[in-house]
């Protein structure tokens, strides 16, 4: 067993809010808690939660691999995400992604050595008119982000 007993019993939450014939519909939740747990989806992760759910592999995979919110890659502890779409890209996106390459020494889709950051690009976030917009770990959005809040914001991360 990969995942934990406390983990599956927020998976079996999830299931519950569906009929049985319809396990799949929280197949989203699942991954979402076993990444909370695990910081990445391992193939053997999905295989897992899929003969739990009761979904092929190959259908638990696809929607891993779909979203960008799921990581079927180890990333650091901390992953940035840069809306980098064009209304973002315009307002300071671009800025903001290389001031943060700049300052952790890597580029997009790369972690820094000590295992903290992982910093990737990332489509339209819905808060165009906050740009520039960053998402911490797939659960924090930060808005209007000056040189001075990422100096900030990585501070606190560090803690």
């Amino acid at each position: 067993m990969l995942l934990s007993e406390q983990c599956y019993k927020k998976i079996d939450r999830e299931l519950a809010k569906y009929p049985a014939d319809q396990r799949q519909s929280a197949v989203m939740a699942a991954l979402a808690h076993a990444q909370d747990e695990l910081g990445w989806l391992a193939p053997e992760t999905m295989k897992e939660i899929a003969d739990y759910i009761g979904m092929p592999a190959i259908a638990v995979q696809e929607v891993a691999t779909f979203y960008n919110m799921y990581n079927v890659k180890p990333v650091g502890k901390h992953k940035i995400t840069v809306c980098t779409n064009l209304p973002c890209a315009l307002s300071g996106g671009v800025r903001a992604a290389e001031y943060l390459k700049q300052k952790l020494g890597i580029d997009f889709r790369e972690t820094t050595a000590d295992g903290q950051f992982t910093l990737v690009e990332g489509e339209c976030m819905g808060a165009c008119g906050d740009a520039p917009v960053l998402l911490v770990s797939n659960k924090t959005m930060c808005s209007w982000m000056s040189n001075e809040k990422i100096d900030a914001m990585l501070e606190e991360l560090k803690k």
